[in-house]
């Protein structure tokens, strides 16, 4: 794996050389459904076909299970372009994907209240 700005994809002084659509050949829906916090883990089989270097990194990054959102911030890619390079790993077999599970609502009030008022303790 090569650190930022030592690969062709970037530049030091450019930014990213490659648009992010491009990434997913212009495709912005996944065909299967992915939210941000959606678990995502390597079965550990062959991905079938060709996968260009976005692919080979998000797999890597799925050794263990990992959300959606934190694959997307280690490829410095929109959540978008992401759940489509996900999905056509899961397509071809190289990814599980699943929902999170919640041992509690994820909505309650009180829980959303705590939360607010821990960020705002650190503001």
């Amino acid at each position: 794996m090569t650190a930022a700005g030592d690969g062709p994809w970037l530049d030091d002084a450019a930014g990213r050389l490659v648009r992010p659509f491009t990434v997913s050949n212009g495709r912005t829906r996944p065909t299967i459904a992915l939210d941000l916090m959606t678990q995502v883990m390597a079965t550990g089989a062959g991905a079938l076909g060709y996968l260009g270097p976005e692919h080979a990194q998000a797999l890597d990054l799925c050794r263990a299970p990992v959300s959606v959102a934190e694959i997307s911030a280690h490829l410095g890619l929109p959540a978008a372009v992401t759940k489509v390079l996900l999905a056509d790993l899961v397509d071809c077999g190289a990814l599980t994907a699943k929902p999170p599970a919640f041992h509690h609502n994820p909505t309650d009030r009180s829980l959303l209240e705590a939360v607010l008022d821990g960020l705002r303790r650190q503001l």
